[in-house]
């Protein structure tokens, strides 16, 4: 999945994009509210992690310009304020949950797959399509009970078509989602990575189907 970070302390936010990284997300980072803004604007994100105190302003003005504006992205809010208070604040303003810093990493993590289960109206992580049995959390996917191993950015890519049978997305929109703006991405890089998942598919009953000029639907195959 692909997440917006905006922190301004580097060292936190390096940890934390390291932490995700490693989990297989993609990690832009923003250390204001205006590159924040400027992200947004240009991209999509699963989930945005927001840091309350920032140098050109309170994160919870973002957090209420974000809601404001109809964007449904999930938010978490990470801030050293202790007070009740603040923390309600953030939730009335639009906030899906919220860690309190200094905070361990395993729990921001679940945190982070609490919120998305819960904004996908689903209490398990695992999907299923046809004989596709896949774990976005563990990282695991089978085809037919037959466990398929595969790279972290095959897993995002795959996750993506699984979450949405029957969509067309454009090779733009699959880059977008799959790299983070500071990575220098090849033009064929996309096809690359659907051979790749092609293969992996090879036995199940679902196929990536090219349209061409348009860009690439997984479909059903009865």
């Amino acid at each position: 999945m692909k997440f917006l970070l905006v922190e301004d302390n580097l060292d936190l936010a390096n940890a934390i994009a390291s932490r995700m990284r490693q989990d297989g997300h993609i990690i832009d980072h923003a250390e204001n509210l205006g590159d924040a803004q400027a992200f947004i604007e240009v991209g999509e994100y699963e989930l945005i992690l927001l840091d309350i105190m920032l140098p050109d302003g309170d994160g919870r003005t973002f957090l209420a310009q974000h809601r404001a504006s109809d964007r449904d992205t999930p938010v978490i809010v990470l801030t050293a304020r202790s007070q009740v208070s603040d923390r309600i604040s953030s939730l009335d303003m639009g906030a899906d949950d919220y860690v309190t810093k200094p905070f361990d990493h395993a729990e921001l993590e679940a945190r982070c797959r609490a919120v998305l289960r819960r904004r996908s109206g689903n209490a398990k992580t695992t999907i299923e399509l046809g004989k596709i049995t896949f774990d976005p959390v563990s990282g695991q996917m089978t085809v037919d009970g037959r466990a398929v191993q595969m790279r972290n950015r095959e897993l995002r890519l795959l996750e993506l078509f699984l979450n949405a049978p029957g969509q067309i997305f454009s090779k733009n929109k699959l880059s977008d989602r799959l790299f983070s703006f500071d990575e220098d991405v090849s033009e064929n890089a996309i096809e690359v990575y659907i051979g790749r998942l092609r293969k992996h598919l090879s036995g199940s009953d679902l196929k990536i189907t090219t349209l061409r000029g348009i860009g690439y639907r997984l479909d059903h195959v009865e």
